[in-house]
């Protein structure tokens, strides 16, 4: 039992000098700090914390983040020592530690766990329980022994006291820390009334009473556990983003030294001026120019594009950006903290930290309960004892007020909603991951699109074969069958399992095309110029293009375009119906973009934007008080998704825009984006629902509790068909599902 209570208790986080982790800006002054704060749970925390460090001499900024439990503070070195910034946090009931995210990983993983198991044990108990207390409840209008509601109520206890001691751990030891700093939470009065009902039915069973009251408080607490689980959950997934794309860069660079020899060193020494090789099928490990070298270059880092960039000698390259067909020397411009993707990882971690401001509705109705309830309760004790009750009188009407005004219809406004919300729409292949991400969809009047990838399916193919000569197919196909190209795939796919003529000293020239012999004459397939054709007077593809030349004959030009999904039209107009104003936002070339706009009919759009472009786009909306949706795949769109106000992405996208992504749809089609906005509109009408339904509840049941109407057994009876009306009016989410969103 001792080696099992160990296990039990929270993982202390090591002692760690947080002046290690202190970052301070070029030339002395701002120094900055991110910590972590576990026992964050709710909006007053958020409150303290900012408010007790901005009183800290030399602080300039102090963010809390309720979501990812993270602490931003920035402050005059000159001033102040990061220890103090600690140290102060603890003064106030809060222990910090440096943000690390091996340590976040292996804290919130083992949170978790632990209250999961709470969960399971709270549950068993409680159906149990809730199973004795029926045939108590019945027995009491019957012929029921008082032996048999005895033994019953033994039972009960047998199997609640257990069960409220170990399941009830997370909300007691937050009541107690809170306490202890002299503050007030909302832990304090369910672990109050928790303790008081359990103490009371304790006290009832031993004289063996008619009411108990076990049923009620391990029901609270499976209920409360069940939120505080989905919390944590959530928070993991948010806090890895910046950690996977940093998983992007290379570890380790080949510098060629002056005199030809190699020497691999460690990617943050990379000065620039330094010269590294980079071999085909390796990442580029710094921003930089090509010094020598022809190959294809995946740039959908930079630029979301799915085709990859041709790059020669001079052409500008970027870290994390995949070298794909030729080896490279290229001449370091930027060291690694200065980096795009250093620069793409920062603007992600700002997004992140952007988000702290936002407040859930259920946390701002908690500021005021927790004292409300407990000044209530005291006032009902001593009415009642004014008016010469008892004291078990007196107690037993404020341990009714108390229970009656239990969160838990509150608690579950958001959380049965999300639920019910969430299962809907992962039947319809859309995975809801941010905990808050309905109540944020619901609150859009923009959305800013991606093309490729989004708009599109990200696939090229290949749209004037009719317009080819079978001998031009089949001799292009036959040699784009050699090459890995994104484009030679398309076309060697688009002419099928067919004999294709066969080709002598096939070579792929890196960056350009490929070349081969077929009886003396040299065929040619690649990018124009290679090929030799002249743009002048021809007018620009909006989509991707390759020629094919045989011998002295004239070019051939095969033509790709990036499907769009099968449905994107009729959802852009459907969306457009509903008053949403759309934008599109494409890293792709002005011909592609303008292109896909046309086709769907959208007027606000814009081409080549990079990251930086898209982030400074999204805060111009919010700036106009626009509440943006985004919806983009590609690593370059992360930064994006994260500062948008909520964010939506395809299964297909890279995994590190799925992680910075509020939601996930899966398909072909872009109808999902729109089930998701009518299920969070109306989630967000059965949340307010709730909420009125709970204040009408305590508008009614609490004055009744108060005036001795209501014994604990009644508040019990009352708390529950409270908990069960708001969960059945979250139910009516469920109506209709079964038919399509009409689009």
């Amino acid at each position: 039992m001792a080696d099992r209570a160990r296990h039990e208790q929270p993982v202390a986080a090591p002692r760690v000098d947080p002046g290690v982790f202190v970052r301070v800006a070029e030339g002395g002054g701002e120094a900055r700090l991110d910590l972590v704060v576990q026992s964050m749970h709710c909006a007053g925390c958020i409150g303290r914390i900012e408010r007790a460090l901005k009183e800290l001499d030399g602080v300039t900024f102090a963010r809390a983040n309720l979501s990812t439990k993270r602490v931003s503070v920035r402050w005059d070195a000159a001033a102040l020592k990061a220890s103090a910034i600690v140290d102060k946090l603890a003064s106030i009931g809060f222990e910090a530690v440096p943000f690390d995210t091996k340590l976040m990983g292996v804290l919130d993983e083992t949170e978790a766990k632990r209250l999961l198991r709470a969960l399971g044990v709270a549950a068993f108990a409680s159906m149990n329980v809730m199973t004795l207390s029926v045939s108590v409840w019945s027995g009491l209008v019957t012929d029921m022994e008082p032996e048999m509601r005895a033994f019953f109520h033994w039972v009960s206890a047998l199997i609640a006291l257990p069960a409220i001691v170990y399941s009830g751990q997370p909300f007691f030891r937050s009541a107690w820390a809170s306490l202890k700093k002299r503050q007030m939470n909302m832990d304090v009065p369910i672990s109050l009334a928790i303790t008081l009902a359990t103490a009371m039915s304790l006290v009832q069973t031993i004289v063996n009473s008619e009411h108990v009251y076990f049923d009620a408080s391990i029901t609270l607490i499976f209920f409360l556990l069940i939120g505080r689980y989905l919390d944590i959950q959530a928070r993991n997934r948010a806090c890895s983003v910046a950690q996977n794309l940093l998983g992007l860069r290379a570890v380790a660079a080949t510098v060629i030294e002056a005199d030809g020899t190699q020497r691999s060193v460690a990617v943050e020494t990379l000065e620039p001026g330094m010269v590294v090789a980079v071999a085909a099928g390796a990442r580029i490990p710094a921003d930089g120019l090509v010094a020598s070298g022809k190959s294809d270059v995946d740039t959908s880092l930079v630029t979301g594009e799915s085709v990859p960039e041709a790059v020669r000698q001079g052409t500008p390259v970027f870290a994390g950006t995949l070298n794909m067909t030729a080896p490279l020397s290229v001449t370091v411009t930027a060291r690694d903290e200065n980096s795009l993707l250093s620069e793409i990882v920062r603007l992600m971690e700002t997004a992140e930290q952007g988000r702290s401001a936002y407040v859930r509705i259920a946390d701002r109705a908690a500021r005021i309960y927790a004292p409300c309830v407990h000044v209530l309760a005291l006032t009902t004790v001593i009415f009642w004892l004014s008016m010469g009750a008892g004291y078990a009188a007196a107690l037993t009407n404020a341990i009714a007020v108390l229970i009656v005004t239990c969160p838990c219809a509150l608690g579950l406004a958001v959380p049965v909603v999300q639920v019910v919300a969430t299962g809907r729409l992962l039947r319809r292949g859309v995975l809801v991951k941010a905990a808050d991400g309905l109540e944020r969809l619901a609150e859009i009047d923009t959305i800013v699109f991606d093309k490729t990838g989004t708009l599109t399916l990200g696939r090229p193919e290949l749209v004037n074969a009719e317009s080819h000569s079978a001998t031009d197919l089949s001799m292009a196909a036959a040699l784009a069958r050699t090459s890995r190209h994104p484009l030679s795939r398309a076309l060697a796919e688009s002419v099928g399992a067919v004999p294709l003529p066969v080709l002598t000293d096939v070579h792929e020239e890196p960056g350009q095309g490929l070349e081969g012999t077929l009886d003396g004459r040299t065929i040619r397939l690649g990018n124009r110029d290679w090929i030799g054709v002249a743009a002048a007077g021809d007018e620009e593809h909006g989509g991707s293009e390759i020629w094919l030349k045989r011998g002295q004959g004239e070019p051939v030009c095969f033509r790709f375009n990036d499907t769009l999904r099968a449905d994107a039209v009729e959802t852009i107009a459907a969306l457009k119906a509903r008053g949403f104003a759309i934008e599109l936002l494409s890293g792709d070339r002005e011909p592609a973009a303008r292109s896909a706009a046309d086709a769907l009919g959208i007027s606000v759009w814009r081409a080549g934007a990079r990251p930086d472009a898209k982030i400074a786009r999204l805060k111009e909306l919010a700036d106009q008080g626009r509440k943006v949706l985004m919806v983009g795949d590609g690593l370059n769109d992360a930064p994006a998704l994260r500062v948008a106000h909520v964010s939506i992405s395809p299964a297909s996208a890279a995994d590190v825009s799925q992680v910075a992504a509020d939601f996930i749809f899966q398909g072909a089609k872009l109808a999902p984006v729109v089930e998701a906005i009518e299920v969070a509109r109306k989630s967000r009408r059965l949340v307010f629902e709730n909420f009125g339904l709970s204040l009408a509840y305590n508008a009614v049941a609490i004055p009744l509790a108060f005036a001795g109407f209501v014994t604990p057994l009644i508040a019990a009876i009352a708390m529950s068909a409270s908990s069960i009306t708001v969960t059945l009016n979250s139910l009516r989410l469920n109506r209709g599902q079964k038919a399509e969103v009409r689009i």
